[in-house]
């Protein structure tokens, strides 16, 4: 289902989850919610290494990550010591794995992207639309997922047309770890895929 091509940088985990029912009808438990706040006790922290790192990785192609363009990981903080809301049970747990760990982690409902699936390196000058504005992220450089259409998501914003709705019952997560920080890519797939399972959710290998 999905091709990775070797890159210096990149430490990747990546898994199916089928959920029970579609998320219209799978609300998120106050557990879950409660994880994206900053006091959670959770399995990993960020700091200033992971930070650095997880940049250092989104570089690699010549893409910038500053400004609106910074790792996802890293609005996410941002956005949880502002108050960060729910969104679904498939985006929350993710976003719980992905606050806390620190790593930029992506989530794409299958039934939404057409294979094959790959993992690449954008092209200058490609962008996609990332929000129901229509708003657009220039990803040249930027280590992507891309199906048959081209790229649909990445560790900055996923795309619109990828993202999970009420309906979604299967989706595809990309960890996107460093070789800089050994084994806190499967340590946060492992703890995200936890999180799922607690929620009536199966997830196994793509």
């Amino acid at each position: 289902m999905l091709t990775v091509p070797a890159h210096p940088l990149l430490d990747l985990q990546a898994f199916v989850t089928e959920f029970p029912r579609p998320l219209a009808e799978l609300p998120s438990p106050p557990a879950l919610l409660a994880g994206l706040g900053l006091e959670l006790t959770a399995p990993l922290h960020s700091d200033d290494p992971v930070r650095a790192a997880v940049r250092d990785l989104l570089r690699s192609g010549g893409f910038k990550p500053t400004g609106r363009s910074k790792p996802a990981s890293e609005y996410l903080l941002k956005a949880a010591a502002e108050g960060l809301a729910g969104i679904n049970a498939a985006v929350d747990a993710c976003n719980v794995a992905s606050l806390h760990s620190g790593l930029p982690i992506s989530v794409v409902d299958l039934e939404r992207v057409t294979p094959p699936l790959r993992v690449e390196v954008a092209a200058p000058g490609s962008s996609y639309v990332f929000n129901r504005s229509g708003q657009t992220i220039d990803i040249g450089g930027l280590l992507v997922l891309a199906d048959a259409e081209g790229p649909c998501a990445g560790p900055v914003k996923d795309s619109q047309r990828s993202k999970t709705g009420p309906e979604t019952t299967r989706t595809l997560s990309l960890v996107w770890g460093s070789v800089a920080l050994p084994g806190r890519a499967l340590q946060t797939a492992n703890w995200y895929r936890e999180l799922l399972h607690s929620l009536g959710a199966t997830t196994t290998a793509p």
